[in-house]
This record gives structure tokens, C-alpha cells and sequence, in this order.
């Protein structure tokens, strides 16, 4: 879809529909106002007669409202003026596309970024609601046989803002919102594709495919042969039970000299995880294909910043595995010596994916980074904590934790710390080795966390458990995109162009 903006006044608007507000109780906003003036009142006596309270989310189609030379306008309801928040924004935002595109409107001006949202600008307000407009709009319609398009799609949505002088940050918004959206797009498509299909080749292919789009992009690959070499035994352990080959897939995105050095996002990519030995039940297991929901948002991300050609430098390492159980499977038990030289004694071959990670974080050392996040579907224990608004944030470096927080917030992709005090690293004590792969169920996401803390000395480092914020269960299932927006836009705050806060 395409999106642009402008600054007019709405009964001067040529278009097939235009959008605007109706707080609760039947009040008009600002904008709506102005076209009940030269209506004649029409407006307001339609409300009088109680045909919109303005409760958020309710929709009013008019045609042919008198001197307004639009073909349609439709009256949102936006609740109460004074409770408005992002969220409800959001949701108003979706609600109005998925109205539109019933009505057959095929283009349409939106004055609902004139709303006032409570500490928010109208960079913000433009940029979530491109983002809104096209989360809503997506389909993952791939591997069906008939396919249900709308009839007449909404192709043009043109945003107003106050004044002229709001034009130029207000382009800016739709071209990091349209940025931010193609990311999370991919990173959905990736996640929710069947694991016959998906496997870490496929997730090589699809790097390579990527990196092949855009000049300052590059993609190499870490071979099981390699990685034997390399000494990588944790990680090849998990995907010994596999027929699917481990790869770890490298995408190397240069927006900035040589000599400054990166920052190296970590996915993990579990395209499959069965449990291993320590099998999963099976209700549900389907949905153990989103195991890789890290290594699609690093893929997203990636897509994201090479979109926008930001003046950094960005290593995306995506670590594909799969972890089903086999006679050659890793077995609990097991001790595992990692790149890094440390010995871990395998407790629960379904505590995976923090074995996969930690070679990996030992691996990019080499890039002498200036920062390392990884990014993965860690533990259930996340979903306990913090249910599936918020992504659970733990980092060893405070700078780094405040930046990816106010990244959450100034994006609307929420995280929140968790503390990882060295209390809590007896927990993977082992009579038998350097440590075990699994602490108990008490603090489960943080002492995950604190093993991965274990092998990342050599840089600053944050980890994000998005076990609960990657995918959604239930009749609408699947993934969510997330934390696409929050990674893009730690990495716009980190840039030249990161001015817009």
C-alpha cells in the first residue's frame, strides 16, 4: 500500500473517503468540526440522534455529506479524548483499514494522526500507524490453494498533519515505518512457514537472498564441518538427531567504514524443536516451529536497516538447527565442551536452544563487536513472568539495557528487565562439569540468561527472551513480527539519522 502525507483542510479533500474522529460521548473532534461547519450541522445531528457514541473502535460510513467533496467520510470512534493512548491508537488505526477495505475505498486521507496521544508527536503517530495499517493488512496465504482477496483493496492512504512544517518528519515516519513493516513482514512469513519447508538450509537460502538485494550487504555460512573444526560441539549436538544439517548463517551489512565496528544480532533458530530425547508433550507441538522466531527477526531486522541504508554497521547472525530426538541425539547426561572451552552437563536435551547460542556467542567474538543482543524463544518461564506483552530484557552492561528500553518504548514493542544478579548463578552448579544447561524451574528466564552471560565476557551484551511476544496461539495464531520494530529501532537511535527519538 502506499502511504503519503499532507497538510489541508478536510472538506477540501478529493478523495473516495475521509477518515476522521469522534470522541466519546458524540463530541467531534477538531477536524470533524470543521466538516460539520460546512455541512451544515450534518454531522452533529446525526450524532444527536445517537447514530455514533464514539466508544474506540465504533465505525460510521456517511455518503455524500453536503459540501464535502469527498465520495465518503467515515466517522471513527476514538473513546474519550483525555484516555487516548498508544495502544488504543493503534487499535483504532487497524480497525479503520480493516473498515476500509470492506467499503470498497481504494484511497483515502486520514486525519486520525491530528489525534492527540498522550506524550506522543506526529512522527509517532504517522510512523505506528503505517505500521498498524500494514500489520493489519497481513495475510500468510503462501501454501493455500484458493486464495480470498479483497475486492476493491485500499491502495493509498494519504496522512494530514497540522501544519506545513511537519511534512518533512512526517515522510520520515512513513519511510521507518514502511521500513519497520517490510521487517516484520518477513519475519512473519519466515516463522510461520511449515518446518518441512523451513529448515536452517532454508534460512540460509533466505539470507543469501536478501543479502543479494542491496550492494553493502554480504552473506557467508558456517558448514557442521566447519563448526566441528571450529570445536562448536554444543550447538552440533542439538541438530545430531536431525537429518536437517545445522547451518549458521551470516549477514553482513556495511553502512559505515570498516574500522568501526559492528553490532552483531544473534537469532536463535530453532526451526524445529521436538525436546530431543527430553521430548515435548504433543498438543501443541505444532507451534514448536516458531522455536526460530529469533533468527526470523534478525532476518527482519536486517531487511529493515538495509531498507533505510543506515550509516552503521550490522552483523545478523541467524543459527539455524533443528532438535528432534534420534539414536544419534545428545542425550541428558551428556557433557558438552563448548567453543569457548567450557564443559556443560546436559540436564534436559529441551533446553536447547541456550547450547545453540552459546557457541554462537562465543563464535562472533571475532568481529570485535561494539555490541552483541541475541534475540530468541528462550523459555516458557518468560510467558509466566511477563505474559505476551513484553519481551524479557537481561543484559550485563546498563547503557546497552537503557538503550534497548527506551528503544521498546519509543517503538511500542515493550520489553522489560529482568535482573541478573550472580546470586542467581548457583543455580547452574554441576558436580560434573562447568555448569549445567538448566537451573530449576525458579527464575527459569534468568538463569538461562545467566548461562548465556557466561560465554559473552569479551563484549557488551543483552538478550531478549521472546517467548511470549514472538507468536500468538489460539484461533489467530501465529507470528507476531515482534521484536522487529524494537531492534530497528535500538539500531536508528544508534545512527547519524537517529535524531527522532
Amino acid at each position: 500500500m502506499e502511504f503519503s502525507v499532507k497538510s489541508g483542510s478536510p472538506e477540501k479533500q478529493r478523495s473516495a473517503c475521509v477518515v476522521v474522529g469522534v470522541y466519546e460521548p458524540r463530541r467531534l473532534s477538531g477536524v470533524a468540526e470543521q466538516l460539520d461547519k460546512v455541512s451544515g450541522g450534518y454531522l452533529s445531528n446525526l450524532l444527536r440522534r445517537g447514530d455514533l457514541e464514539g466508544k474506540s473502535g465504533q465505525m460510521l460510513l456517511l455518503h455524500n455529506v453536503p459540501n464535502v467533496f469527498s465520495e465518503r467520510v467515515l466517522l471513527v470512534g476514538c473513546g474519550k479524548e483525555r484516555e487516548l493512548d498508544e495502544r488504543q491508537y493503534k487499535q483504532i488505526i487497524e480497525k479503520t483499514i480493516h473498515t476500509l477495505n470492506e467499503t470498497g475505498s481504494m484511497e483515502a486521507v486520514c486525519f486520525l494522526s491530528e489525534l492527540h496521544v498522550k506524550g506522543r508527536d506526529t512522527y509517532w503517530k504517522v510512523r505506528q500507524a503505517v505500521e498498524a495499517a500494514q500489520s493489519g493488512l497481513y495475510t500468510f496465504n503462501q501454501l493455500k490453494t484458493r486464495k480470498e482477496e479483497p475486492r476493491r483493496p485500499l491502495r493509498k492512504l494519504v496522512f494530514n498533519v497540522p501544519t506545513r512544517r511537519e511534512l518533512p518528519l512526517s515522510e520520515k515516519a512513513i519511510a521507518h515505518g514502511l521500513a519497520v513493516a517490510k521487517g516484520m513482514s518477513i519475519c512473519r512469513d519466515v516463522a510461520n512457514m511449515p518446518p518441512n519447508i523451513c529448515t536452517p538450509r532454508y534460512l540460509a537460502e533466505r539470507s543469501k537472498e536478501l543479502a543479494s538485494n542491496y550492494d553493502n550487504m554480504s552473506f557467508t555460512a558456517v558448514t557442521e564441518q566447519e563448526m566441528a573444526e571450529l570445536g562448536m560441539n554444543a550447538y552440533l549436538a542439538v541438530g545430531r538427531g536431525s537429518e536437517n544439517e545445522s547451518v549458521l548463517s551470516l549477514i553482513h551489512y556495511q553502512g559505515a567504514a570498516k574500522e568501526h565496528a559492528p553490532i552483531v544480532l544473534v537469532g536463535k533458530g530453532l526451526t524445529f524443536d521436538a525436546g530431543g530425547i527430553s521430548i515435548k508433550p504433543a498438543a501443541n507441538m505444532d507451534e514448536m516451529k516458531y522455536d526460530m522466531g529469533g533468527a526470523a527477526a534478525v532476518l527482519g531486522t536486517m531487511q529493515a536497516i538495509a531498507e533505510l541504508q543506515l550509516p552503521i554497521n550490522v552483523i545478523g547472525a541467524i543459527a539455524g538447527c533443528e532438535n528432534m530426538p534420534d539414536g544419534r541425539a545428545y542425550r541428558p547426561g551428556d557433557v558438552l565442551t563448548t567453543m569457548s572451552g567450557q564443559t556443560v552437563e546436559v540436564l534436559n536435551t529441551d533446553a536447547e536452544g541456550r547450547l545453540v547460542l552459546c557457541d554462537t556467542l562465543t563464535y562472533v567474538e571475532r568481529f570485535e563487536p561494539e555490541a552483541v543482543v541475541d534475540i530468541a524463544t528462550l523459555t516458557g518461564a518468560c510467558i509466566i513472568a511477563l505474559g505476551h506483552h513484553a519481551s524479557g530484557l537481561m543484559s550485563s552492561h546498563n547503557p546497552l539495557a537503557h538503550e534497548l528500553l527506551s528503544a521498546s518504548e519509543q517503538s511500542g514493542d515493550r520489553a522489560w528487565r529482568l535482573p541478573l544478579w550472580d546470586e542467581y548463578q548457583e543455580a547452574l552448579d554441576s558436580p560434573f562439569a562447568d555448569m549445567a544447561n538448566l537451573g530449576g524451574r525458579d527464575a527459569g528466564t534468568i538463569t538461562a540468561a545467566c548461562f548465556l552471560s557466561r560465554f559473552t565476557k569479551k563484549y557488551h551484551w543483552a538478550h531478549l527472551d521472546i517467548a511470549g511476544t514472538a507468536w500468538r496461539s489460539g484461533a489467530k495464531k501465529g507470528a507476531t513480527g515482534r521484536p522487529v520494530a524494537l531492534l530497528t529501532q535500538f539500531i536508528i537511535n544508534r545512527t547519524a539519522s537517529g535524531e527522532q527519538d
